[in-house]
This record gives structure tokens, sequence and C-alpha cells, in this order.
């Protein structure tokens, strides 16, 4: 990334890397710089955030295959992939 401004489409395409830890310094502070004058990221991240707490309390065998394939399917062509 070039510019010193994170818009809202590169937060969302960092929120996992954020999660992770993964993100490199300077990215932390643009995402951190955005996330706290930006109501609508700091919404997504909160989001986000309850997501994984639910879902991390999930069994893994609780997601049928016809439900996983159908998840991935949209994860895929929301990527484009």
């Amino acid at each position: 990334m070039t510019s010193d401004y994170l818009t809202c489409t590169e937060l969302v395409g960092l929120v996992t890397d954020y999660f992770e830890g993964t993100l490199s310094a300077s990215d932390r502070a643009r995402f951190d710089e955005h996330i706290m004058t930006c109501p609508p990221c700091q919404a997504h991240l909160d989001q986000m955030r309850h997501t994984i707490e639910v879902l991390g309390r999930l069994p893994q065998e609780s997601l049928s295959t016809d439900a996983e394939r159908d998840l991935l399917g949209a994860f895929r062509e929301w990527k484009g992939d």
C-alpha cells in the first residue's frame, strides 16, 4: 500500500491480518488511525470480533459438508475467484 490514508475497503481487506497480528508496523498504524476516526469501520471490527467469539465456541464437526461447501462457494463468489 502506498498511500498514508487507509480506505474503508482496504481496512476490510486487512481485518484478518489485524486479528492474526500479521500486519506490518506501518499498516497497523494506518489501520489503528482509520479505526479511531471511522465509526462504520469500528462497527465492522466489533462485528468481526463478535463473530470470531461466537464461532470459536462451535465445534468443527457441527458444520455439515453441504454447509461448508455452500459457505466456501459464497466466499469464492464474493472474492471473485
